[in-house]
């Protein structure tokens, strides 16, 4: 079995996919099969989010898989206006529904309550099967890239040689 342990920024190659809905890329420890019928093992840190283009690889480095967001059933909303669809968003927030932001409309996972509740404040609510890639959240929700260390580095204080350990 393949023990997948790290998300890598880039790769020169694909081995592999796997295509997980969102609940499942969410998970730091998972089962999995790949799309070329291979068992593989998620064992990521924990608080990585996954998200559709990601790479991981093997705790060798030896396979390298690119994450598909599976389609999944989804509503989208959109609105009469703007500025209700701002107060929709803000309403699904409230409850911290994990939600979808696009140009014009909102996606959030199927619940009949929170259907209702939309269409209460007149929007648009279709049922589709389509990739969820919620908001991380102002503070990453967990999802990092490669990128990131560097502008965490920059803020750490610097210790002058000799004044402590480095």
């Amino acid at each position: 079995m393949i023990h997948l342990t790290e998300r890598i920024a880039l790769s020169g190659h694909i081995d592999d996919t796997l295509e997980l809905p969102f609940d499942q890329r969410q998970k730091s420890r998972l089962r999995v099969t790949l799309a070329s019928g291979r068992e593989a093992a998620l064992f990521l840190s924990r608080g990585i989010i996954l998200r559709g283009g990601d790479l991981i690889q093997s705790e060798d480095g030896s396979v390298v898989v690119q994450i598909v967001a599976a389609q999944e059933p989804v509503y989208n909303v959109i609105a009469p206006t703007p500025r209700d669809l701002m107060r929709a968003a803000y309403h699904l927030g409230n409850r911290h529904v994990p939600l979808q932001i696009g140009d014009g409309w909102l996606r959030l996972e199927q619940d009949y309550v929170l259907r209702d509740m939309l269409l209460g404040l007149g929007m648009q609510v279709s049922e589709v099967q389509a990739p969820f890639e919620p908001e991380a959240g102002a503070y990453g929700g967990g999802h990092r890239h490669g990128h990131d260390e560097d502008s965490l580095q920059a803020l750490r204080p610097r210790v002058k040689s000799g004044q402590g350990s480095e």
